[in-house]
């Protein structure tokens, strides 16, 4: 056998043993992934912080008029003390 011969054997085994390697990997991640699915319970979703007031009155958009109304509902005058 020559030298040749004996590299080229060394590297289709390493290659054989590479490639072993990552078949086990890849099988033992997705044991991992449906591991991680049966026995982790499903968090509770967050409540998503809305942004804008976009949509969060009924019949249409808020008008100037709406926000002044709801100033002096809520905000009441230093007078009344």
């Amino acid at each position: 056998m020559s030298l040749l011969e004996v590299k080229k054997s060394v590297k289709e085994i390493n290659q054989a043993t590479i490639l072993k390697r990552i078949h086990s990997l890849s099988r033992e991640i997705e044991e991992l992934k449906r591991d991680y699915l049966i026995f982790i319970p499903p968090q509770p979703k967050t409540r998503k912080i809305k942004m804008t007031l976009f949509g969060s009155v009924r019949g249409g958009d808020i008008t100037d008029e709406m926000i002044q109304a709801s100033k002096k509902s809520l905000f009441r005058s230093l007078n009344n003390i």
